[in-house]
């Protein structure tokens, strides 16, 4: 077993993907192909299940990521201590969901990039309620999550920014002229909303169970987007953070109403494993994040 099939496997199980593997390696994607084989002739198991154009995990394969993380960490720890630090380089992996990616993730990406333009970045959009377990199978360095406060004993976390949730409609919406709403005003009413499973889909479910609001239609989408132009279309009214809508208030192609969830307190997070070593990749990262999303909280708190 040699360490560049280790280092191989781990990228592998960073993309998902031979091709991309072999980029961020400057291998040809043949020798990516060759090496897992040969790890996996070694130990006897399948690493990855081939579904297709789909690459995906084994059990096998997830339980020997974990432990050859911690043997590759401990081994950069060792270079890290015998070279100059000021000339950080390698591969960060970073995982977030698609609402994240798009509207709180770019300029940290930017700020870091342009510090340590070595470095290889690696990014994956996971769905926000498998983004821990990413931390645990050691296919991300970092993850990002939009997420009432959490609490966890191995996992170190970090809130950011608190985000702001309304309910956005078209301007021409029967309800977009009120000034105040009461929840009976919401019977019957058509909600544009996240699937099932996402942490404000159940903060938003949660809300009107509570009340008691019945006669409500739901149509679901997997991401912002679809919700913003469904709503603009007039269809129903969007339940969404309010960093993903500014364009489209400002264009008046939205309207904000007049309600709010209370007690709803939602941040964008930051996660790492207790457990894992900070190389000096991952802290300058974390600290690219601090520096660029506190200023951002900031200023939106001010506004």
């Amino acid at each position: 077993m040699e360490l560049r099939q280790l280092i191989t496997f781990r990228t592998v199980a960073s993309t998902l993907h031979f091709s991309r593997a072999a980029e961020v390696l400057n291998y040809v994607p043949s020798n990516v192909t060759m090496q897992i084989k040969a790890l996996e002739d070694e130990l006897g198991v399948r690493l990855f299940d081939r579904l297709g154009k789909q690459l995906v995990l084994t059990t096998a394969g997830k339980r020997f990521l974990t432990h050859i993380q911690s043997v590759l960490d401990k081994l950069d720890e060792a270079r890290s201590a015998v070279h100059d630090n000021e000339n950080v380089s390698g591969t960060l992996t970073v995982s977030a969901n698609e609402v994240l990616c798009a509207y709180r993730l770019p300029i940290v990406f930017h700020l870091f990039r342009s510090r340590y333009p070595g470095v290889r970045l690696i990014f994956r959009s996971v769905p926000n309620q498998h983004l821990k377990q990413t931390l645990f199978e050691g296919t991300a360095d970092v993850v990002f999550m939009l997420d009432e406060p959490i609490l966890s004993s191995t996992l170190a976390v970090e809130p950011l920014v608190e985000e702001t949730f309304r309910f956005f409609a078209a301007p021409d919406h029967p309800l977009a002229k009120r000034t105040v709403l009461q929840l009976e005003d919401f019977h019957g009413q058509v909600f544009l909303t996240n699937e099932q499973g996402c942490p404000y889909r159940t903060m938003f479910d949660r809300q009107f169970e509570k009340k008691g609001i019945d006669r409500i239609t739901y149509l679901e989408f997997q991401n912002a987007e679809a919700i913003k132009q469904c709503a603009i279309t007039g269809i129903g009214i969007a339940f969404l953070p309010e960093m993903t809508t500014k364009a489209e208030v400002e264009r008046g192609e939205l309207v904000v109403l007049p309600w709010t969830i209370p007690d709803l307190h939602v941040y964008t997070q930051m996660l790492w494993h207790r457990d894992k070593w900070l190389s000096p990749i991952l802290s300058s990262f974390i600290e690219a994040a601090r520096e660029v999303l506190t200023i951002e909280g900031t200023n939106q708190a001010v506004g």
